[in-house]
């Protein structure tokens, strides 16, 4: 009697480890086959779409032709490392009387006008809002915005030098074009 008894306790045995295993097996594919790539394997989070009309209280946007949001926070490692960037930005935008920017973070204006300081980048502006406010999930954030208030670019994170081009010709592209049709 006791091997039929070894045998019960082998049979389920093995079968508690066989639905074990293709429970788990099944939990794993619904989680990560599924669903795609989970939030820290799809790269930086998205940009603000394209056409988005942007409201930020004392903002008026037709005061400048371009307006390009620096959303950045000072306990961001991304936005320090940034800093040559921005500055390179800022000095740019003084060449341009139709351009500004503005430098949105979640800290008080003391504390982002101080950090910007340290950093050595000028801007035209510096606010204090939440990044949900703008619909922002990461530092930094640089969006782009036409005199109507509306989102005509934006790029999230650290950039590459390619991409800060990218950045810069946006941000001036818009001068050079008028100047060209105003000859």
């Amino acid at each position: 009697m006791s091997g039929k008894f070894t045998r019960t306790i082998e049979l389920t045995t093995n079968i508690a480890i066989i639905t074990v295993a293709v429970l788990l097996s099944i939990v794993l594919i619904k989680n990560y086959v599924l669903s795609g790539p989970g939030p820290n394997t799809s790269g930086p989070p998205p940009t603000i779409p394209t056409g988005t009309k942007l409201s930020v209280q004392d903002v008026d946007w037709t005061a400048k032709k371009r307006t390009m949001l620096m959303v950045l926070s000072n306990t961001c490692r991304f936005c320090t490392e940034s800093a040559d960037f921005y500055k390179k930005l800022a000095q740019e935008r003084t060449k341009h009387d139709d351009a500004r920017i503005i430098a949105v973070l979640p800290q008080d204006v003391e504390a982002g006008k101080t950090y910007l300081n340290k950093l050595g980048v000028a801007v035209d502006d510096v606010r204090q809002l939440s990044l949900d406010a703008i619909g922002v999930r990461a530092t930094p954030t640089l969006i782009l915005v036409d005199d109507k208030g509306v989102v005509t670019e934006s790029w999230v994170g650290k950039l590459p030098a390619e991409k800060e081009s990218e950045v810069l010709n946006r941000f001036l592209m818009v001068h050079a074009a008028r100047v060209f049709w105003e000859l």
